[in-house]
This record gives structure tokens, sequence and C-alpha cells, in this order.
């Protein structure tokens, strides 16, 4: 696995930060856009051109998103000791996700199309797929590459193509994840839809406001159960769904249908009974329609709900990102046989009653699951096991 977040710029990073219950979300230092001094954003305390010295990324048109995904996929590679030949194989997979990719270079692209006749090197950036056309160049992978898009599910969906990658024998192996970084774009389009938090969030809170939006990277590395006899195994993926509601641009039905659907859908692909689950990652934004109805889904699924909590308050909403970030804090509190707290918590929303974990402790776990939902009802949810 690897990781680069608000809370931290590496795996173990990012788990001392949870433990401690600390929150990356803060006033932007190297964001430039008018909202700098209103909100409160998951920014990545690392400026854009020291990634670009710390990873030797000095290609023309690289952008922030990319160099993101190059430090988390360059961990993620480090950590699961593949060699250079199995990069290169064609079975060897890389299926990444984001919904930023080259559009946090807007006005750069915008300021070059008005004053250079030539073009702007941040033309081929603003591709939705060229974040992994660079991850693959710098690496040399082979396999099949893809890249998803489904909002803020689209990580989540990048891990579960790449299982069924592997499941139906099209890889062998599959580097699996997403990135996305601050951009003005978005962060104008979610302030129109008025759930931008001039706050810190306060996921399944009553008093909730909104999300704050971050930026981030997470890859994993999937590898069928023969191949990683002499491996550290962190974890197996034993469940996986994708389900639409179709209700809304942007918001969730109120019954739940969509993460209903997804949770229940992991849980029979994994043969597992919903009381089996021990704790689950809730997508938890911090707005008013979905923390209400990702109760009322899980409530409907259990009947009592697990331990749950959203990491979101932590690390601020990734979107692309979101789903491999809190993949790998589900699989590390699996591994480690621990919960980490969902800060900023004080009242219970009245219809639900639901509250999430407030405090770190350590718990024996057996399967966590994960939930991922997206604009337009896609929802996704996974299921993590003991290895």
């Amino acid at each position: 696995m690897g990781i680069i977040s608000a809370v931290g710029n590496s795996v173990e990073a990012n788990r001392s930060s949870l433990m401690q219950g600390k929150s990356g979300v803060a006033k932007a230092e190297f964001l430039s856009t008018k909202y700098s001094s209103s909100l409160l954003f998951g920014e990545v305390k690392i400026s854009t051109q020291d990634l670009k010295e710390k990873l030797k990324a000095h290609e023309k048109g690289v952008t922030r998103t990319s160099l993101l995904a190059l430090h988390a996929l360059g961990e993620a590679i480090n950590d699961s000791k593949l060699t250079a030949s199995e990069l290169n194989s064609f079975d060897t997979a890389l299926i990444g996700a984001d919904t930023v990719g080259g559009m946090c270079l807007t006005d750069e692209l915008y300021h070059d199309a008005n004053t250079n006749e030539q073009g702007s090197e941040y033309l081929s950036s603003y591709d939705c797929g060229s974040v992994n056309m660079y991850l693959q160049s710098r690496y040399t992978i082979n396999g099949i590459i893809n890249t998803i898009n489904t909002a803020c599910s689209s990580s989540a969906n990048s891990i579960m193509y790449g299982a069924r990658l592997i499941h139906h024998g099209l890889a062998r192996r599959a580097i699996v994840g997403g990135c996305d970084s601050l951009a003005k774009f978005t962060i104008n389009g979610f302030n129109s839809l008025h759930i931008l938090s001039d706050e810190l969030c306060r996921p399944f809170d009553e008093n909730r406001k909104g999300l704050n939006l971050g930026e981030g990277a997470a890859f994993l590395v999937l590898e069928r159960e023969e191949d990683v006899a002499n491996k550290h195994v962190y974890a197996e993926l034993t469940g996986y769904c994708n389900s639409n509601d179709a209700f809304h641009p942007s918001s969730l039905s109120e019954n739940g249908d969509g993460p209903y659907l997804a949770m229940k859908g992991a849980l029979q692909i994994a043969d597992l009974s919903a009381e089996k689950i021990d704790f689950v990652n809730a997508h938890g934004t911090g707005t008013e329609n979905n923390d209400e109805v990702e109760s009322k889904a899980m409530v409907r699924l259990f009947g009592k709900p697990p331990l749950f909590a959203s990491s979101k308050a932590s690390t601020g909403h990734t979107l692309g990102a979101a789903g491999a970030i809190e993949a790998v804090f589900s699989i590390l509190s699996l591994a480690n046989g621990e919960v980490y707290p969902g800060i900023n918590f004080s009242n219970r929303i009245p219809t639900v009653g639901l509250t999430p974990v407030v405090n770190y402790s350590k718990k024996k776990l057996r399967h966590v699951m994960s939930n991922s939902f997206g604009f337009g009802g896609n929802c996704s949810s996974l299921i993590f096991s003991k290895a």
C-alpha cells in the first residue's frame, strides 16, 4: 500500500495521525483561490515544486494530481517489492481513478490559450486518463490500463475492477487506487451546490454544515492468493459491490437504496451475514443528505449497526481518491486490530440516533466494510477480511 493525504505522507504517518485523532483540515497554504480565507481544506502540506523535486518529475505539463499519484504509487510498489520485470509484464494491470486530473491547471491552460500560438504544455494533461498514462510511462507498465471516474466512488470501483480482472484471469496482479488534487474547478462546483462548510466538517453530527474538500492519493497491490506465499499480506478483499439508485444527480434517495444495495451485495459476494462486519468505514461526508441517508441504510441492513466512523473529518473529502485512501485506513484497522475515531462529533442525528466511534481503541476485527458513494447514486462497498 502507498498513501499521501492531509494527515501524512506515508502509510505509517497516516496511521499515526489516525490513532491520535489528528485533522489535516485547515486554511490552505499552497492553493490559490478566493476561498482560501473563508473555507477549510484537507491540503497535502507539500508544495507542487517540492513534490517535483522529491520525485524527480520534471516532465512538461506534469500536474499536482499526477505528482500525488506518483508519490503514493512509489510507496505501494516499494512496499509490495514488485520487481521491474513484474511491473513490465503484460499480466500486471494499472487501474487508477480520478475526477480532477489536469483540471487543477485550468488557469494555466486558459492563460496559454490566450497568449501562446504554439499551444500549451498542459493540454495533454487535461485528458481524464493523463494521470495513469503518466504513471504507465514512469514505470513502463504494459498490462491493462484503465481510468475510472464515477465521482466519489471512483477509486473504490478501481479496486473492484482490478479484483475482477484477476478473478477472470485477465491479470495476475493489479495496482489499484486513485488520486485527486484541490482545484478551483471543483471548489467552485461544490460551492455552487452549497455543500461546503466554512467550519471543520462534522460527519454524522446533528449540526453538520457540509464537507471540507481535500486532496491525496492511495494505491494498493492486489495479487492472486497463490502468488503471495512469501509476501507480507495486509488483508484479503473478500467482498465488493457497486449499485446505482439513479435517484438524483447529487443526492441519495431518502431510504438509501443505493447504499443499502451496495452493502448487501458486498456481503453476498463475501458470503458473510451482516453481523459478521466488525467495523464500517463510512462514506460520512458531513453533508445533510449523505449522513442521514447512509445511517438509514445501515440501520436497514444491520438493524443495530456495528462500530462505524468517517475519516473525512481528518483528511477532507478527497473525491476520486477517497475510496482508495479509506480502503488503506480500513486495512490498517484490520491488520493492527484498532479502530480510529471519527472526530468533531457531538450530537446524534435525531431521526436515526446513531453515534460513530469517537475514541481510538484496540479491537479484534475480522471483517471491515468501506463505503464510497458518488454523485448520480453510484454507490460502492468493499469488504476486507483478516488475512
